[in-house]
């Protein structure tokens, strides 16, 4: 029997190209939902995947600071996100979002 070898499994290892920065994040913000640390640290991921030291210089935030911020134990701030997004070629947005009592219910019932 051969020895089988494991490695830590690294979502960045997986983000090729902006389609998938893009699917990435849907997804991080419907399993995160109103979790800040939980988005920084997608974005933590993402930047692994294109090049810590390069969004380093552009953001003109030290390797260190963004690990941390990007960590999910740190509490980046708005401006941090912005430019880290920027730096990244994304943009923050909004959408509305319904939240009647019909529409938790459908939400629910989808999820079942």
């Amino acid at each position: 029997m051969k020895d089988v070898e494991f490695s830590r499994f690294d979502a960045a290892d997986y983000i090729e190209d902006e389609d998938d920065v893009v699917e990435f994040l849907h997804a991080a913000m419907d399993e995160g939902g109103d979790d800040p640390a939980y988005i920084a640290r997608a974005l933590g991921v993402i930047a692994r995947a294109r090049n810590m030291s390069q969004l380093s210089r552009e953001t003109g935030i030290s390797r260190v600071g963004l690990n941390k911020a990007l960590s999910g134990e740190g509490n980046p701030t708005l401006d941090t996100i912005l430019k880290v997004s920027k730096a990244l070629g994304l943009r923050l947005s909004f959408e509305t979002v319904d939240t009647s009592e019909d529409a938790e219910a459908e939400h629910l019932e989808g999820a079942a």
